[in-house]
């Protein structure tokens, strides 16, 4: 058997020699492209997520969202070669924002943590950062109010989607649940948790932070307090696990946008966002959506919110995300139809759906 072994393992080595002068090859290969580019962002979300899904159309022994890490890996190290690419994100570290922008962009760039959404726009708006990646919605809670208000005012334009599975667990320095007297975390965990706490703690103060990793660190330092977190705040703020998975609902899963100044070219699996506003009378949503259906755009989502910016009671802006890129011709119709009938348009961006 240790001869067998042996001869494999031989074989295992010499891939892996194989392994390394192609991937030293590939790296050339972005070095020249880097080179012709003549100033071109290096960061192509529409041509990173075509290699991925042909990388992991054929399966094999490994997964193919397996495959599709160990990929995102190599693309995010050749990238790196080409541009120094800095991100912002929701601070600070160990939330899952700062998940979402490793899934995505890989360990070859800076993540740069923000005390809010609000600052994580700014600092991509003002030059210090590329790109930004700000959480939108989940599929338990809906979406989140703040990134929508700013995506109103924002000349950021979306990239990419991330879609990532939240994983919460009970973070706290103890060992017991029963020496729990406060929980911290951000307002949507508390509330994708609210059935585990209601029948494991119910006597435990629940206190919303600006976000998970927050949460960690209070709990790392004052007795008594736990938080709801990830595992990477675990680690980095030396906390115990006392217990796992503890979401309600079984796929709990965050949708985060990339934002920068980027106009993905089309995929031919693409997702547009708008937001618009429609007059206050009977029908007037009816009709804006009318030019939909009329060329055959499939509408994924629709949430309103209440307008802002001076607008009388009661007026609302509704957001939407329809099927395909605004240079697809059905798209594009549909589109040219909405900008002489909607009082307020803003086309937010169109980019690959998540891979």
């Amino acid at each position: 058997m240790s001869d067998e072994i042996e001869k494999l393992r031989r074989e295992i080595d010499a891939l892996d020699d194989q392994l390394a002068a192609l991937l030293n090859r590939r790296a050339g290969l972005a070095q020249r492209i880097g080179a012709l580019k003549s100033g071109a962002p290096a960061y192509r979300p529409e041509r990173e997520i075509e290699i991925l899904r042909r990388i992991t159309k054929n399966p094999g022994v490994l997964p193919a969202e397996r495959v599709a890490a160990v990929f995102r890996e190599v693309i995010s190290a050749c990238r790196g070669l080409e541009e120094a690419i800095r991100v912002s994100y929701l601070g600070p570290e160990g939330t899952f924002s700062e998940q979402a922008v490793r899934k995505h962009f890989g360990r070859a760039v800076e993540g740069q943590p923000s005390g809010s959404v609000d600052e994580a726009f700014r600092r991509c708006e003002s030059g210090a950062v590329q790109f930004a990646v700000v959480p939108v919605e989940n599929s338990t809670e809906g979406a989140v109010g703040r990134t929508l208000d700013l995506l109103l005012a924002t000349p950021l334009r979306i990239c990419a989607e991330i879609e990532l599975r939240v994983q919460q667990n009970l973070l706290f320095k103890g060992e017991s649940l029963r020496s729990v007297r406060r929980v911290y975390s951000h307002a949507q965990s508390l509330a994708q948790c609210n059935g585990w706490l209601a029948q494991n703690l119910p006597g435990a103060e629940r206190v919303p932070v600006a976000s998970n990793a927050e949460a960690a660190q209070r709990a790392s330092t004052e007795e008594g307090a736990a938080a709801i977190a990830g595992e990477a705040a675990a680690e980095r703020y030396r906390l115990n696990v006392l217990a796992r998975s503890i979401e309600d609902a079984p796929n709990n899963t965050t949708r985060f946008l990339v934002l920068g100044n980027l106009d993905p070219a089309p995929t031919g699996n693409d997702r547009t966002s708008l937001v618009m506003s429609a007059e206050n009378r009977p029908g007037a949503v009816h009709a804006l959506l009318t030019p939909l259906a009329q060329n055959r755009v499939s509408m994924s989502r629709i949430e309103s919110r209440p307008s802002r910016a001076g607008a009388a009671l009661w007026e609302y802006m509704f957001f939407i995300d329809i099927e395909g890129h605004q240079k697809d011709p059905g798209v594009a119709a549909a589109l040219a139809e909405l900008r002489s009938k909607a009082p307020y348009l803003k086309i937010l961006g169109s980019y690959p759906s998540a891979c």
